[in-house]
């Protein structure tokens, strides 16, 4: 792996995504094994499905630009590792796996109020086919980009459109201060409202839990703010989270706590860290299965039929369970 201090280093060759597209191939069921962390969202492989690895390694690291180039098979670790030498950070959550395995399940950070989403931050894709090719799309730079967006499309597909291969990554600075704080009793909502611009709001039914991040006197101004609501004290960092990620409307939130008799129907978790804004719930115990409603299913369908007419890549994932 080259380090965060080279800006153009280990140029990303053909033959290094070649040797990836040849042992993927055109044929057989296939699924790329990175490091398991998420290997059982959206479902169990099939039987009999082959297994490859990523390439991986740091390709090109433009700080002054704020893009790095990394391959999938690079650990978020390392990415990270890279990027805190100058002082920067991406948009990937830090709960381990590799670059391509967490584009792949699509799970934003729990600060993605102040990192970005996973979606706006994939600038360039390059993955192998279904057919074994390699496909590239996007751009180094958003204004270079026309047509289609595939990158968006391929953050939180599990792989069953394309075979991560390569990415661009926005990245942004690390702020100079960063401060947890917490309180018991507070609508996570007025918090929201509270402060100009949180890098995260959680909430487990009893306590808000807040991010600030900045310059510290915007910091200091934001917590005497949050302390006209609430007893905010500061601490450590955030909860300890749950295993399991579930996806809810604002509207279905206040059920996690029993506030409302959806989604508490027996099948609710115990424990529950919302991140409020998201979307996103971690839960001690599986989301209840959801259906797409017909006329998604019909256009998911469709998509993976022209993306993997055979059903190849990565089968029996299923990324509306993921």
């Amino acid at each position: 792996m080259t380090t965060a201090g080279s800006e153009a280093t280990l140029a990303s060759t053909d033959a290094t995504l070649a040797a990836f597209a040849e042992s993927v191939g055109a044929e057989e069921p296939i699924a790329v094994e990175g490091c398991r962390t998420r290997w059982l969202l959206g479902g169990e492989l099939t039987s009999g499905t082959r297994l490859v690895g990523a390439p991986s390694g740091i390709v090109q690291y433009r700080p002054e630009e704020m893009t790095i180039a990394v391959r999938a098979g690079t650990s978020v670790a390392d990415l990270d590792a890279a990027l805190a030498e100058r002082g920067q950070r991406s948009a990937l959550p830090a709960r381990g796996g590799t670059v391509g395995g967490a584009l792949a399940v699509g799970e934003n950070d729990l600060r993605a109020q102040g990192r970005g989403l996973l979606r706006t931050a994939l600038l360039q894709v390059r993955y192998v086919s279904a057919e074994g090719r390699i496909i590239t799309s996007g751009g180094p730079t958003v204004k270079n980009v026309t047509g289609f967006d595939l990158p968006r499309l391929m953050v939180g597909s599990l792989g069953t459109l394309g075979l991560l291969a390569e990415v661009i990554l926005r990245t942004n600075p690390i702020p100079a201060v960063s401060r947890w704080l917490r309180a018991d009793g507070v609508d996570p909502q007025r918090a929201i409202e509270a402060v100009i611009a949180p890098s995260a709001v959680l909430w487990d039914g009893t306590s808000t839990w807040v991010q600030l991040e900045g310059h510290g006197v915007d910091v200091d101004a934001e917590q005497r703010a949050l302390a006209s609501i609430g007893s905010f004290a500061e601490i450590d960092g955030p909860p300890e989270l749950p295993p399991h990620r579930w996806s809810l409307t604002p509207a279905e939130l206040p059920g996690l706590a029993g506030h409302t008799s959806e989604p508490d129907d027996g099948s609710g978790p115990e424990r529950f860290v919302a991140v409020v804004g998201l979307g996103l719930v971690f839960a001690d115990r599986p989301q209840p299965a959801r259906s797409l409603a017909p006329e998604l299913a019909t256009i998911a369908g469709r998509l993976k039929h022209n993306f993997d007419p055979t059903g190849r890549l990565n089968p029996g994932r299923d990324p509306s369970r993921r």
